[in-house]
């Protein structure tokens, strides 16, 4: 498989999507979206082996937010159909069926925030800062995922005046799980995902199914998601050998 913006890696059972436009700062244009939606595809058609999937980038920063440059030789119709195609690379994202990481360092801004906020959880490193300045731009975006972790206020904050969160911040109000210095990155990366390997590819994707759906839906409907969820994992019946070897007193 050929891309020109990102790279595409698989060992171990980890999947490692890496965004691969240092020169202009991983910024996200057409053709990244569209390798990005590739990308997704390629893990979910490959799921008996990717259990896992880390979404970083190359060189100082995550993603500097969408290609301006490329957007100020677009027409309006061009804009619009870039724009649409970011939505389909976010979504892409949300979708896979196997938890995905986000692996901040430096920048992620506009729709570098919204690339790690698709993933199930963020990793970043003390450097890392998270901003959504699209109102600053002149333009609409980043106001639908980021409100729902942020809350309402601390998101408006971040688009009415293009403010900053550090990593620190980032994980005070839950938008960011884990700090790691740079130095110890690579070994908690792969702590964390000898972990994750551990566990149930069934049960880690009804869990991720389960809240996923269960959190846009009203407690009642939430719970018929979780059921419906227990219900396809007692008929695949994997729990039974995970259970027998379990040595536990609860």
């Amino acid at each position: 498989m050929s891309f020109t913006t990102i790279t595409y890696a698989v060992q171990d059972g980890v999947a490692t999507i890496t965004l691969n436009r240092p020169e202009s700062r991983n910024a996200l244009n057409r053709a990244m979206c569209e390798d990005l939606v590739a990308a997704a595809a390629a893990a979910t058609a490959d799921h008996e082996n990717v259990r896992l999937v880390f979404v970083r980038g190359a060189g100082p920063v995550f993603c500097a937010g969408a290609d301006l440059k490329e957007r100020k030789e677009m027409s309006v119709d061009d804009v619009r159909n870039r724009r649409l195609r970011g939505y389909a690379a976010y979504n892409a994202l949300e979708a896979l069926p196997m938890p995905v990481i986000a692996v901040v360092h430096g920048a992620a801004l506009g729709s570098g925030a919204e690339i790690a906020a698709a993933c199930d959880f963020i990793v970043a490193t003390p450097e890392a800062t998270f901003a959504t300045p699209e109102a600053m731009w002149g333009t609409v975006g980043a106001t639908q995922r980021l409100p729902r972790v942020l809350g309402k206020r601390l998101a408006k904050d971040l688009m009415f005046t293009g403010r900053k969160l550090s990593a620190e911040e980032a994980r005070a109000a839950g938008l960011v799980t884990r700090i790691v210095a740079t130095g110890q990155l690579e070994a908690a990366l792969t702590e964390l995902a000898q972990t994750i390997s551990k566990a149930s590819p069934a049960g880690l994707r009804q869990a991720k199914r389960a809240i996923d759906q269960g959190s846009e839906l009203d407690p009642r409907g939430a719970l018929a998601v979780e059921l419906l969820m227990v219900e396809e994992n007692l008929q695949q019946g994997a729990w039974r050998d995970r259970m027998a070897g379990f040595k536990g007193s609860t």
